[in-house]
C-alpha cells in the first residue's frame, strides 16, 4: 500500500495552550474529514510552528483526538524574512490507496496564502455530501 503526504496549515490570532491546541485539532478535522482519514492508517504527523508559537506543542491536539497510538514529531519551522506568522504546518504520512490527486491538502486562515492552488473549499465539499468530522 502506497504512503501518500497530505499537508495542511492553519494560522491562529495568539500565542496561547487553548488556540494552538484548537487550531491544531480544527486543522486535523478537516484534513480527516476532506480525506476519509483514519488515525489507524497513518504512519505518522509531523508539525511545524513558526517561532511565535511556542505555548504548547501541536502534537497535544492529536492526542487529545485521541490519536494515541500515531508517532508525532513537533519541530520549528525555518524563519524567513516576511513570512506568515502564528502558522502551525502540519505532514500526515497516510497508507492509502488513493492516487495522489485524489489528495485534499487543507489551508485554513491566513494560511490560505501559501497554497492558493490547493485551497480547501469547505462550503463547497459539505454541498457534495462530504460527512462531517
Amino acid at each position: 500500500m502506497p504512503c501518500r503526504g497530505i499537508r495542511g496549515a492553519i494560522t491562529i490570532a495568539n500565542n496561547s495552550r487553548e488556540e494552538i491546541i484548537e487550531g491544531t485539532k480544527t486543522l486535523l478535522r478537516r484534513i480527516a474529514e476532506a480525506n476519509g482519514v483514519l488515525p489507524e492508517d497513518l504512519a505518522c504527523i509531523i508539525f511545524t510552528t513558526t517561532s511565535d508559537l511556542n505555548a504548547e506543542f501541536p502534537a497535544l491536539a492529536a492526542r487529545e483526538l485521541g490519536w494515541t497510538k500515531v508517532p508525532l514529531l513537533c519541530a520549528r519551522e525555518i524563519e524567513v524574512p516576511g513570512s506568515i506568522r502564528r502558522c502551525i504546518r502540519v505532514l500526515l504520512l497516510w497508507n492509502t490507496e488513493k492516487e495522489q490527486e485524489e489528495i485534499v491538502h487543507v489551508y485554513l486562515g491566513e494560511a490560505e496564502r501559501l497554497r492558493p492552488d490547493l485551497y480547501y473549499d469547505e462550503s463547497k465539499r459539505r454541498s457534495e455530501g462530504e460527512g462531517k468530522w
